[in-house]
């Protein structure tokens, strides 16, 4: 079976595992902290530093790995991404101290001196201002990076931020984005095992899986009873995936049931828009699955 090397801790373990659980591949362990454990039955799951994946995975000691792509751009091993899992997103960002005067990229070492930039990333931050042509030191730390620039350790920073809350909290003025990222599920470029056919179709199977399950969030499966005279209306009001299933009902009357695929922000206006053309008996439920 495949072997997936997941996140061990924090709120990226915390969304993989309640993603492979509404896939059907629950996580089954030993103990909280077993570092091995069955996913449904199906595969064989290691739980490892999420930093730390990108190289497991590369170097064949795991055939897919869950991971940030802001991590996978960092180890600097080349990976292949199957499915964006649409959690862990953030921005990489460049940041400096209100008071700096730094406004822009263009006035980092305009007086011809090199910045100090700290950061956990210090891959990633070379090669962004090396592309710029912005003349910076890299100095690595292994977390906290906003507190730098008021020790005097580094003149900007360059850290990750989902709202932006924490560097304003820490006097700190965004100046641009380095890369988004998100979790992602990665193999080897030549995918598992070396693109073993069995492996390759495990592998297919299991991206099927999470994407239906990817697929199904904001979305919500309605069915109603609708005038037959206002099909054509309805039509309108319910897209759905490929316009809405119209089902006989037994009486053969003026009515007939329709059912749709709608998204969860509109559905409060969709169910209005189906009362105003006679709609009744109108059902809304959660979808566990969208297999297109």
């Amino acid at each position: 079976m495949l072997r997936i090397a997941l996140p061990n801790k924090g709120r990226l373990s915390e969304d993989t595992r309640e993603l492979f659980n509404d896939a059907g591949l629950e996580v089954r362990s030993s103990g909280e902290r077993a570092l091995t454990a069955s996913l449904g039955g199906e595969f064989e799951a290691i739980f490892v530093r999420a930093q730390d994946i990108p190289e497991f995975v590369a170097d064949g000691a795991a055939d897919v790995g869950v991971t940030g792509m802001d991590l996978v751009n960092e180890s600097g091993r080349e990976l292949r991404s199957h499915l964006d899992l649409g959690f862990g997103r953030c921005r990489l960002v460049v940041a400096a101290k209100d008071d700096s005067g730094i406004r822009s990229i263009e006035d980092i070492g305009a007086d011809g001196k090199a910045a100090r930039v700290a950061t956990v990333f210090p891959r990633i931050t070379r090669t962004f201002f090396e592309s710029r042509g912005r003349p910076v030191e890299v100095v690595p730390v292994s977390g906290a990076a906003e507190i730098a620039p008021h020790l005097g350790i580094a003149d900007i920073v360059v850290d990750l931020t989902s709202t932006g809350s924490t560097l304003k909290m820490n006097g700190l003025r965004e100046i641009e984005t380095v890369m988004k990222s998100s979790a992602h599920l990665v193999t080897a470029m030549n995918g598992p095992r070396n693109g073993d056919p069995s492996r390759v179709q495990e592998l297919n199977d299991l991206v099927t899986a999470l994407g239906s399950v990817i697929r199904a969030r904001g979305q919500r499966y309605l069915m109603a009873n609708v005038p037959r005279a206002a099909l054509d209306e309805v039509r309108a009001v319910l897209p759905g995936l490929n316009g809405p299933t119209v089902i006989e009902i037994a009486d053969h009357g003026k009515y007939v049931a329709v059912h749709a695929v709608v998204s969860a922000d509109t559905i409060y206006r969709t169910i209005s828009q189906l009362r105003a053309l006679g709609g009744e008996g109108i059902l809304v439920t959660r979808i566990e699955r969208l297999v297109p």
